[in-house]
């Protein structure tokens, strides 16, 4: 990280799904369907730090919503300090939003419709491929190491209990992302 990109790397955001039963509520039913996944599904914004351990998750939303609107509304942009660095993957197309906290996204250029980048767009791009490979694999630990996130839940998990401001699914994946930080890291420290 520090090599690619200083010291100023504040997080490496990407989202994830879980699988789900599916609702009988017709509207519930399309707001979980996943074009992505071809299943009802719960996504859920991860945010990693340069050291490997999540320093973000955000609380769920319907597998339909886009990675932009998630990343917009969820509460994680809050959290952005003056020059910090967020790399994320293209479907985060949110420089705006991210600058308006005076941060910095970095994502891989686009490709579609040019027949070769620049040299200059190529190696940025290798570089944040390079690092940003890290959250992916902290996503599937996740998801190996912790059992229920490998099923499909049932539609009990997404709703709220009287006197409760989480539902059982968005405590789940907070647990199963602690236990995952208390564990070795997947970046190797130097």
């Amino acid at each position: 990280f520090k090599k690619s990109f200083g010291n100023k790397v504040a997080v490496i955001i990407d989202c994830f799904e879980v699988f789900i039963d599916r609702p009988s509520n017709l509207k519930a039913r399309a707001e979980t369907w996943s074009n992505y996944k071809h299943h009802n599904t719960m996504k859920f914004l991860i945010g990693i730090a340069p050291q490997g351990g999540v320093s973000f998750i955000s609380k769920s939303w319907g597998g339909r919503v886009s990675d932009k609107y998630l990343t917009e509304h969820c509460g994680f942009l809050d959290n952005l300090v003056h020059d910090d660095i967020v790399l994320a993957d293209r479907g985060f197309d949110i420089p705006d939003s991210v600058g308006y906290y005076c941060a910095t996204l970095k994502i891989p250029a686009f490709t579609k419709g040019k027949s070769q980048l620049p040299a200059l767009k190529v190696e940025t791009t290798r570089k944040i491929a390079h690092v940003r490979i890290h959250v992916e694999r902290v996503i599937g630990l996740v998801r190996r190491k912790y059992q229920v996130l490998q099923s499909t839940l049932p539609v009990e998990y997404l709703i709220k209990k009287k006197g409760e401001t989480e539902a059982p699914i968005d405590k789940i994946v907070r647990v199963c992302c602690a236990l995952t930080n208390i564990c070795d890291s997947i970046i190797p420290l130097e």
